[in-house]
């Protein structure tokens, strides 16, 4: 298997370009981040690093832009104003070329999962490194095999999505997030819609594949319990900005009133049950 994987590493040898001590330190930097939809100021101003080799989380309320921000690290999205370097490298400057060499040693595991439905297990884990590398296809199945076996499903790899569970869905997905040995794997809500078996199954995969494939996870998740078990550091953003940032205890205790409700899920707070209104009385019986 080592010799698998530094063959692949040959094959797919990345230019970091790291400049500085923090960027030897920090796989991803966001400074000074701005993006809007129209009127809709989505970011404003928004600063983090990831560490490499971490699990970092994105949390927050709906409509916050998480999964916006995984769109515009990947290079998807092109914010209005500020950096976003990875590995070094701006990916707002990037040319086409230069950005598809970087996405090379990203993954990504969409909270749908995105499996193409006419080609199997095997052949949708195998795609990647059919479009990304030269590597002869008994390399590829060799690569293909381990990565299922990875996440428990050698055995389906015959099998169609249509055949498989939620959860089988969402390893298949992860096992061809990682066929090109990222550096960086992005999760956009993998823990949705899955049963308790599945999500543990997952929690395991995700903390368990970070640390012996030594890749830095960015994790973007509503689930409090699930992420706060398996995430060194934990970002919540609101309002177009970080407003808080930490281990999952310094969050747990954290003297924001807004916090404490966001991690503790209240449903009534700083952010109130009940959208602004009259007073009952006066919309049951109107005015005296």
């Amino acid at each position: 298997m080592r010799r698998l994987n530094r063959c692949l590493r040959l094959k797919l040898s990345f230019n970091s370009g790291i400049s500085g001590p923090s960027a030897l330190f920090n796989l991803i930097e966001v400074r000074d981040l701005h993006y809007a939809r129209g009127e809709r100021v989505i970011f404003n101003g928004l600063n983090l690093d990831v560490p490499r080799g971490e699990i970092t989380a994105i949390m927050g309320p709906s409509g916050t832009g998480k999964t916006t921000l995984l769109r515009i690290i990947g290079g998807q999205v092109r914010p209005d104003h500020g950096k976003v370097l990875v590995d070094g490298q701006d990916v707002c400057a990037l040319s086409r070329r230069d950005l598809l060499e970087l996405r090379r040693s990203m993954g990504m595991l969409f909270q749908s999962s995105a499996l193409f439905t006419d080609l199997t297990v095997y052949e949708n884990v195998a795609f990647p490194l059919r479009v990304h590398t030269d590597l002869e296809e008994r390399l590829v199945r060799n690569i293909v095999l381990m990565k299922l076996n990875s996440v428990g499903l050698r055995g389906a790899r015959d099998l169609l999505p249509s055949q498989l569970s939620g959860g089988m869905a969402r390893r298949v997905a992860l096992a061809r997030a990682i066929a090109l040995d990222p550096h960086l794997i992005m999760y956009d809500e993998p823990f949705t819609g899955q049963d308790p078996i599945a999500m543990g199954v997952l929690l395991t995969l995700i903390k368990g594949l970070n640390e012996s494939l030594g890749m830095t996870s960015l994790l973007v998740s509503h689930d409090i319990h699930e992420t706060v078990s398996i995430a060194d550091k934990i970002y919540v953003i609101a309002d177009g900005e970080v407003v808080a940032y930490g281990s999952p205890d310094v969050l747990k205790n954290h003297s924001s009133a807004r916090i404490q409700q966001f991690m503790h899920g209240s449903p009534d707070g700083p952010v109130p049950f009940h959208y602004p209104a009259d007073e009952l009385e006066f919309d049951l019986l109107g005015s005296p």
